[in-house]
């Protein structure tokens, strides 16, 4: 029979899954499924039990989601857009995240952490609503006693798998620590090639402020996309100077006219993830002179050039582009709400 003591002691079993999900909770790109899977063979081999181990990981991430909740409420989306920069996650993309709250409100909590994207700022976004820290507190309890429960249960279902595998890794001279050190360094590596293919696949179609300024200089200025949410707009109520909003979600084409053009379009996501969704989005409907600004309306303003106020309709304008008859050829935006 295997003991665990030789790895990790069973009466610091409780205190490992806290302190394995609070980090990872925290921001850490340290993965925590590996720590609860292994409590919950340790619970289902009696050396510790189901109760406090899943007591200690949604303690752990009550704690840090608590944390993130108020900072967010202090310090809005420039505390996102950090997360956002510094993340080895490119599924980190606040744009989601916001855009699944608007739709389906605080219950997403009960799944965030099951999906990627959505565990690491799904706290923090809410700090920057209207959601009340009752609401908050309760949907978050829910979210992380599933998401804990699962690893843990399913830890206790896959033990004698678990114990094999670790009987293994000792018999080739390794240790538990061992085998987490290498689950570690291959999330790490993974992100990290996921973010240089992105950085690549980027460098072929971003601009830089500097660049977009020519551009709008020139004697064939670009059609701008204001690709921001509209709970964004609402509270940063200004735009690069003829920029027009986009929704993407509507089946009416875009003009043939407006194909000729260059197409440049800016977000708020710092490393451009939304960009690249919305530039795949484009080529799909056959759009592909797509450039993406380089650090979004935030870079276009710390580099000192001109926005202006944003229309009393922007808001409600469709991001699909038609024919107005009565002003010669210019095209304007018909209404509806911008996703």
């Amino acid at each position: 029979m295997w003991h665990f003591p030789v790895a990790i002691p069973p009466t610091l079993g409780v205190w490992a899954v806290f302190m394995s999900v609070l980090v990872t909770q925290l921001g850490l790109p340290v993965p925590a499924a590996p720590m609860l899977i292994l409590a919950g063979t340790m619970a289902e081999m009696g050396q510790t039990s189901y109760a406090s181990v899943i007591g200690a990981a949604v303690g752990a991430t009550l704690l840090a989601d608590t944390l993130w909740f108020f900072t967010g409420r202090a310090y809005g989306r420039r505390l996102l857009n950090a997360l956002v920069r510094f993340s080895l996650s490119l599924d980190t993309a606040v744009g989601i995240a916001r855009n699944t709250y608007e739709r389906y409100g605080a219950p997403i909590l009960t799944i965030a952490k099951f999906l990627p994207g959505l565990g690491l700022v799904s706290a923090p976004l809410l700090g920057t609503t209207a959601i009340g820290i009752g609401v908050f507190l309760w949907w978050d309890l829910v979210g992380a006693t599933l998401w804990a429960s699962a690893w843990i249960i399913g830890g206790g279902a896959l033990h004698d798998q678990i114990v094999q595998l670790m009987l293994l890794v000792r018999h080739n001279g390794g240790t538990i620590f061992d085998t987490f050190a290498a689950i570690f360094a291959a999330v790490l590596l993974y992100r990290w090639l996921r973010r240089l293919q992105f950085r690549r696949w980027l460098a072929h179609v971003r601009i830089s402020p500097d660049q977009l300024d020519e551009m709008m200089k020139s004697n064939e200025p670009p059609l701008i996309l204001d690709a921001r949410p509209a709970t964004v707009r609402d509270k940063e109520s200004h735009r690069i100077a003829g920029a027009r909003p986009l929704d993407l979600e509507s089946p009416d084409p875009i003009h043939p006219a407006y194909l000729k053009r260059p197409i440049v379009v800016y977000c708020v996501c710092p490393n451009e993830a939304t960009a690249k969704h919305i530039v795949k989005q484009l080529h799909r409907k056959n759009i592909h002179h797509v450039r993406a600004l380089k650090g979004g309306l935030d870079a276009w303003e710390k580099r000192g050039y001109p926005v202006e106020p944003l229309p009393p309709d922007f808001n409600t304008a469709m991001a699909h582009l038609l024919e107005d008859q009565g002003n010669e050829g210019e095209y304007t935006v018909r209404a509806r709400l911008a996703e």
